[in-house]
């Protein structure tokens, strides 16, 4: 018999979309409904789904299109914030646990204060580890694009966080 793992990739995926969608909206909630979303979309089309290509790529422009979709159908009404939604410090922290966080904290202020164009590409390559082309796929933009936005991207965001002097890779 042979087993289809169509349905434990996308499984082994889901933290991969959740981080993604966090980027892209900045909300708990709204991250856990594109992530769904997102699924549901997967397997609806997954006849449509070509396994000479990566299954991350093709999910991850999946859920930028229902993205987009939830964006411009809750246009008019307006953006909501949840002020329940905060991170809870963990009292058992290390100091270097804690300094850890911060940083981790200091990095995600920086990039909502980037352009989303640049935001996202930001997202794709250096956290979720996808290729210049697959991100160019995902967001149906050329190659070169993505270069120049990720470019942009790491100096605006280094002018942002305050460092001086070079950066290394």
């Amino acid at each position: 018999m042979v087993q289809d793992s169509f349905t434990e990739d996308v499984v082994a995926l889901l933290p991969n979309l959740k981080r993604f969608a966090l980027s892209l909206c900045r909300r708990g909630d709204i991250a856990d409904d594109l992530v769904q979303i997102t699924a549901e979309r997967a397997f609806r089309a997954r006849d449509r789904f070509d396994p000479a290509t990566r299954l991350e790529a093709w999910l991850f422009r999946i859920l930028r299109n229902a993205w987009i979709d939830m964006i411009r159908r809750d246009k008019t009404r307006g953006e909501l914030v949840d002020i329940h939604e905060s991170p809870q410090p963990d009292p058992v922290d290390s100091a270097a646990q804690a300094d850890d966080r911060l940083m981790v904290q200091v990095v995600q202020a920086a990039m909502t204060r980037l352009p989303e164009d640049q935001r996202i590409v930001l997202h794709l390559v250096c956290v979720e580890g996808l290729s210049y082309a697959e991100t160019a796929a995902t967001l149906d933009i050329p190659p070169g694009t993505v270069m120049s936005r990720l470019s942009r991207a790491r100096a605006a965001l280094v002018k942002v966080m305050g460092i001086k002097g070079p950066i290394s890779r």
